[in-house]
Protein backbone atom coordinates (compact mmCIF):
# COMPACT_ATOMS: atom_id res chain seq x y z
CA UNK A 1 0.00 0.00 0.00
CA UNK A 2 1.37 3.76 -1.38
CA UNK A 3 1.05 6.43 1.12
CA UNK A 4 0.88 9.81 -0.32
CA UNK A 5 3.23 12.20 0.40
CA UNK A 6 3.00 15.33 2.62
CA UNK A 7 5.81 16.86 0.93
CA UNK A 8 5.05 16.15 -2.66
CA UNK A 9 1.46 17.46 -2.10
CA UNK A 10 0.27 14.01 -3.34
CA UNK A 11 -3.41 13.63 -3.85
CA UNK A 12 -4.27 10.52 -5.77
CA UNK A 13 -7.45 10.67 -8.15
CA UNK A 14 -9.99 7.51 -7.78
CA UNK A 15 -12.77 9.03 -9.60
CA UNK A 16 -13.50 6.72 -12.52
CA UNK A 17 -15.93 9.58 -13.97
CA UNK A 18 -13.57 12.08 -13.41
CA UNK A 19 -10.60 10.49 -15.08
CA UNK A 20 -12.89 9.76 -18.17
CA UNK A 21 -13.78 13.51 -18.41
CA UNK A 22 -10.24 15.26 -18.24
CA UNK A 23 -9.27 12.52 -21.30
CA UNK A 24 -12.32 13.81 -22.93
CA UNK A 25 -11.11 17.35 -22.72
CA UNK A 26 -7.93 16.70 -24.54
CA UNK A 27 -7.81 17.84 -27.77
CA UNK A 28 -7.45 14.57 -30.74
CA UNK A 29 -4.75 13.79 -32.71
CA UNK A 30 -1.78 15.33 -30.36
CA UNK A 31 1.76 13.88 -31.58
CA UNK A 32 2.79 14.44 -27.51
CA UNK A 33 1.41 14.90 -24.51
CA UNK A 34 3.50 15.74 -21.15
CA UNK A 35 2.07 14.71 -17.63
CA UNK A 36 3.79 15.90 -15.23
CA UNK A 37 2.82 13.85 -11.69
CA UNK A 38 1.64 10.72 -12.81
CA UNK A 39 1.34 9.40 -9.41
CA UNK A 40 0.02 5.62 -9.87
CA UNK A 41 -1.01 6.03 -13.41
CA UNK A 42 -4.20 5.61 -13.06
CA UNK A 43 -4.55 9.12 -15.86
CA UNK A 44 -1.78 7.75 -17.34
CA UNK A 45 -3.46 4.10 -18.36
CA UNK A 46 -5.59 6.36 -20.12
CA UNK A 47 -2.97 8.61 -21.84
CA UNK A 48 -1.68 5.98 -23.26
CA UNK A 49 -4.68 5.05 -25.43
CA UNK A 50 -4.65 7.90 -27.14
CA UNK A 51 -2.99 8.60 -30.54
CA UNK A 52 0.73 10.26 -29.71
CA UNK A 53 3.42 9.62 -27.67
CA UNK A 54 3.27 10.24 -24.22
CA UNK A 55 5.94 11.33 -21.31
CA UNK A 56 5.50 11.38 -17.74
CA UNK A 57 7.53 13.52 -15.04
CA UNK A 58 7.42 12.10 -11.74
CA UNK A 59 9.56 13.49 -8.34
CA UNK A 60 8.96 10.49 -6.15
CA UNK A 61 11.21 7.92 -6.76
CA UNK A 62 9.38 5.13 -5.25
CA UNK A 63 6.18 5.78 -7.03
CA UNK A 64 8.69 6.04 -10.27
CA UNK A 65 9.60 2.58 -10.06
CA UNK A 66 6.03 1.32 -9.70
CA UNK A 67 5.16 3.39 -12.46
CA UNK A 68 8.22 1.83 -14.74
CA UNK A 69 7.14 -1.86 -13.32
CA UNK A 70 2.88 -0.60 -14.25
CA UNK A 71 3.80 0.17 -17.76
CA UNK A 72 7.15 -1.96 -18.44
CA UNK A 73 5.15 -2.64 -22.23
CA UNK A 74 4.34 0.67 -23.10
CA UNK A 75 7.66 1.32 -22.32
CA UNK A 76 9.31 -1.56 -24.13
CA UNK A 77 6.94 0.19 -27.45
CA UNK A 78 8.40 3.52 -26.97
CA UNK A 79 4.39 4.55 -26.73
CA UNK A 80 5.77 6.32 -23.22
CA UNK A 81 8.33 7.45 -21.45
CA UNK A 82 8.69 8.08 -17.69
CA UNK A 83 11.55 10.15 -15.84
CA UNK A 84 12.32 10.90 -12.41
CA UNK A 85 12.68 14.25 -12.23
CA UNK A 86 11.17 17.73 -10.73
CA UNK A 87 9.26 18.88 -13.59
CA UNK A 88 10.12 22.55 -12.93
CA UNK A 89 14.35 21.86 -12.82
CA UNK A 90 13.50 19.99 -16.02
CA UNK A 91 11.90 22.11 -18.21
CA UNK A 92 14.22 22.14 -20.91
CA UNK A 93 13.81 18.31 -21.43
CA UNK A 94 10.09 18.85 -21.51
CA UNK A 95 10.14 21.87 -24.23
CA UNK A 96 12.72 19.86 -26.67
CA UNK A 97 9.12 19.98 -28.64
CA UNK A 98 6.26 20.82 -29.14
CA UNK A 99 3.52 19.30 -26.31
CA UNK A 100 -0.03 19.02 -24.54
CA UNK A 101 0.42 19.27 -20.97
CA UNK A 102 -2.10 17.17 -18.80
CA UNK A 103 -1.73 17.05 -15.07
CA UNK A 104 -2.68 16.50 -11.56
CA UNK A 105 -1.15 19.08 -10.32
CA UNK A 106 0.54 19.70 -6.74
CA UNK A 107 -2.18 22.52 -5.43
CA UNK A 108 2.08 24.07 -4.01
CA UNK A 109 3.68 24.08 -7.39
CA UNK A 110 0.32 24.26 -9.78
CA UNK A 111 0.52 28.04 -10.42
CA UNK A 112 4.14 28.40 -10.87
CA UNK A 113 3.93 25.19 -14.02
CA UNK A 114 1.08 26.85 -15.36
CA UNK A 115 2.59 30.21 -15.75
CA UNK A 116 6.10 28.24 -17.32
CA UNK A 117 3.63 26.48 -20.01
CA UNK A 118 1.88 29.56 -20.49
CA UNK A 119 5.23 31.16 -21.40
CA UNK A 120 6.88 28.63 -23.22
CA UNK A 121 6.06 28.47 -26.87
CA UNK A 122 6.51 25.04 -27.36
CA UNK A 123 3.58 24.08 -25.16
CA UNK A 124 0.26 24.13 -27.57
CA UNK A 125 -2.33 24.60 -24.19
CA UNK A 126 -2.75 22.29 -21.38
CA UNK A 127 -5.95 20.76 -19.34
CA UNK A 128 -4.87 20.57 -15.28
CA UNK A 129 -6.31 19.81 -12.26
CA UNK A 130 -5.71 22.53 -9.33
CA UNK A 131 -7.21 23.85 -6.27
CA UNK A 132 -10.70 26.04 -7.46
CA UNK A 133 -9.31 29.29 -5.92
CA UNK A 134 -6.18 29.17 -8.31
CA UNK A 135 -8.68 28.03 -11.27
CA UNK A 136 -10.73 30.99 -11.02
CA UNK A 137 -8.10 33.18 -10.85
CA UNK A 138 -6.91 32.21 -14.35
CA UNK A 139 -10.54 31.70 -15.59
CA UNK A 140 -12.03 35.02 -13.90
CA UNK A 141 -13.12 37.50 -16.19
CA UNK A 142 -12.28 41.51 -16.29
CA UNK A 143 -15.41 42.97 -13.72
CA UNK A 144 -15.18 39.33 -11.36
CA UNK A 145 -13.60 40.15 -7.94
CA UNK A 146 -11.48 37.01 -8.88
CA UNK A 147 -10.19 38.85 -11.84
CA UNK A 148 -6.15 38.88 -11.43
CA UNK A 149 -2.93 38.96 -13.07
CA UNK A 150 -2.83 35.00 -13.43
CA UNK A 151 -6.02 35.54 -15.78
CA UNK A 152 -4.60 38.23 -17.58
CA UNK A 153 -1.32 36.08 -18.44
CA UNK A 154 -3.86 33.38 -19.41
CA UNK A 155 -5.97 35.64 -21.44
CA UNK A 156 -2.84 36.87 -24.06
CA UNK A 157 -2.69 33.54 -24.48
CA UNK A 158 -5.41 32.08 -25.20
CA UNK A 159 -8.61 31.67 -23.71
CA UNK A 160 -9.31 29.87 -20.08
CA UNK A 161 -12.37 27.34 -19.66
CA UNK A 162 -13.24 26.36 -16.27
CA UNK A 163 -14.36 22.65 -17.35
CA UNK A 164 -15.80 21.44 -13.86
CA UNK A 165 -15.10 20.90 -10.28
CA UNK A 166 -13.96 17.72 -8.70
CA UNK A 167 -15.27 16.94 -4.97
CA UNK A 168 -12.53 15.89 -2.30
CA UNK A 169 -14.17 12.34 -2.56
CA UNK A 170 -12.68 12.04 -6.40
CA UNK A 171 -8.99 11.50 -4.15
CA UNK A 172 -7.12 9.49 -1.56
CA UNK A 173 -6.11 11.07 0.54
CA UNK A 174 -9.13 13.59 0.54
CA UNK A 175 -7.79 16.98 -0.25
CA UNK A 176 -9.37 19.99 2.35
CA UNK A 177 -10.26 21.86 -0.65
CA UNK A 178 -12.21 21.58 -3.60
CA UNK A 179 -10.42 21.41 -7.32
CA UNK A 180 -11.37 22.11 -10.88
CA UNK A 181 -9.95 21.49 -14.06
CA UNK A 182 -9.43 23.77 -16.61
CA UNK A 183 -8.06 24.18 -20.68
CA UNK A 184 -6.32 26.32 -21.92
CA UNK A 185 -5.64 25.89 -25.73
CA UNK A 186 -2.64 28.38 -26.86
CA UNK A 187 -3.68 30.02 -30.11
CA UNK A 188 -2.71 33.62 -29.89
CA UNK A 189 0.67 35.77 -28.82
CA UNK A 190 -0.35 39.04 -27.78
CA UNK A 191 2.84 39.42 -25.99
CA UNK A 192 6.35 39.40 -27.58
CA UNK A 193 8.12 36.99 -25.53
CA UNK A 194 11.35 39.32 -25.00
CA UNK A 195 8.72 41.67 -23.12
CA UNK A 196 7.17 39.39 -20.92
CA UNK A 197 9.12 40.02 -18.10
CA UNK A 198 8.49 43.54 -18.13
CA UNK A 199 4.53 42.91 -18.42
CA UNK A 200 4.63 40.38 -15.67
CA UNK A 201 6.31 43.35 -13.36
CA UNK A 202 3.41 45.84 -14.48
CA UNK A 203 0.32 43.70 -13.53
CA UNK A 204 2.35 42.95 -10.09
CA UNK A 205 2.18 47.01 -9.39
CA UNK A 206 -1.01 47.09 -10.66
CA UNK A 207 -2.50 44.16 -8.62
CA UNK A 208 -0.56 45.08 -5.52
CA UNK A 209 -2.67 46.41 -3.46
CA UNK A 210 -6.27 45.04 -5.13
CA UNK A 211 -8.92 47.42 -3.12
CA UNK A 212 -6.40 50.26 -3.74
CA UNK A 213 -7.22 51.98 -6.82
CA UNK A 214 -5.18 51.10 -10.38
CA UNK A 215 -3.72 54.87 -10.24
CA UNK A 216 -1.95 54.40 -6.78
CA UNK A 217 -1.02 50.81 -7.62
CA UNK A 218 1.01 51.91 -10.78
CA UNK A 219 2.52 54.71 -9.12
CA UNK A 220 5.87 52.76 -8.80
CA UNK A 221 5.51 51.91 -12.53
CA UNK A 222 4.97 54.57 -14.20
CA UNK A 223 3.98 58.53 -13.75
CA UNK A 224 0.57 59.60 -12.45
CA UNK A 225 -0.26 61.64 -15.69
CA UNK A 226 -0.03 58.38 -18.08
CA UNK A 227 -2.56 56.51 -15.74
CA UNK A 228 -4.85 59.77 -15.51
CA UNK A 229 -5.03 60.28 -19.16
CA UNK A 230 -5.33 56.94 -20.31
CA UNK A 231 -8.28 56.27 -17.59
CA UNK A 232 -9.65 59.27 -18.99
CA UNK A 233 -9.75 58.54 -22.90
CA UNK A 234 -11.32 55.85 -21.88
CA UNK A 235 -14.18 57.13 -19.86
CA UNK A 236 -13.06 55.32 -16.80
CA UNK A 237 -13.39 57.07 -13.34
CA UNK A 238 -9.81 58.16 -11.45
CA UNK A 239 -11.22 55.38 -8.99
CA UNK A 240 -10.86 52.50 -11.46
CA UNK A 241 -9.52 49.41 -9.38
CA UNK A 242 -7.53 46.60 -11.00
CA UNK A 243 -10.44 44.08 -11.22
CA UNK A 244 -12.21 46.17 -13.24
CA UNK A 245 -9.87 46.62 -16.53
CA UNK A 246 -10.20 44.17 -19.27
CA UNK A 247 -7.08 42.40 -21.27
CA UNK A 248 -7.51 44.80 -24.15
CA UNK A 249 -7.02 48.22 -22.11
CA UNK A 250 -4.05 46.44 -19.79
CA UNK A 251 -2.65 45.65 -23.04
CA UNK A 252 -2.70 49.22 -24.28
CA UNK A 253 -2.19 50.52 -20.69
CA UNK A 254 1.18 48.73 -20.83
CA UNK A 255 1.81 49.70 -24.48
CA UNK A 256 1.93 53.72 -23.26
CA UNK A 257 3.55 53.04 -19.78
CA UNK A 258 6.58 51.19 -21.50
CA UNK A 259 7.18 53.89 -23.71
CA UNK A 260 7.13 56.79 -21.09
CA UNK A 261 9.77 54.62 -19.33
CA UNK A 262 11.77 54.24 -22.31
CA UNK A 263 11.55 57.97 -23.15
CA UNK A 264 12.83 58.38 -20.03
CA UNK A 265 15.64 56.17 -19.73
CA UNK A 266 16.98 57.73 -23.46
CA UNK A 267 16.28 61.14 -22.08
CA UNK A 268 19.13 60.66 -19.25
Amino acid sequence: MIRAKKKFGQNFLIDESIKRQIIQAIPNDLERIVEIGPGLGDLTQKLVQLSGKIECFEIDSELYEILLDKFASEILEQKLKITNADALESWDEIARQEYFLVANLPYYVATNIILKALSDSKCKGLVVMIQKEVALKFSAQAGDSEFSALAILAGVRGDVELLFDVPATAFNPQPKVVSAVIRIIKDRNLVDDFELGEFERFLRSAFVAPRKTLLKNLACFCSKSIVESFLAKHNLPLTTRPHELCVALYLKLFKEAKNERRECTNSR
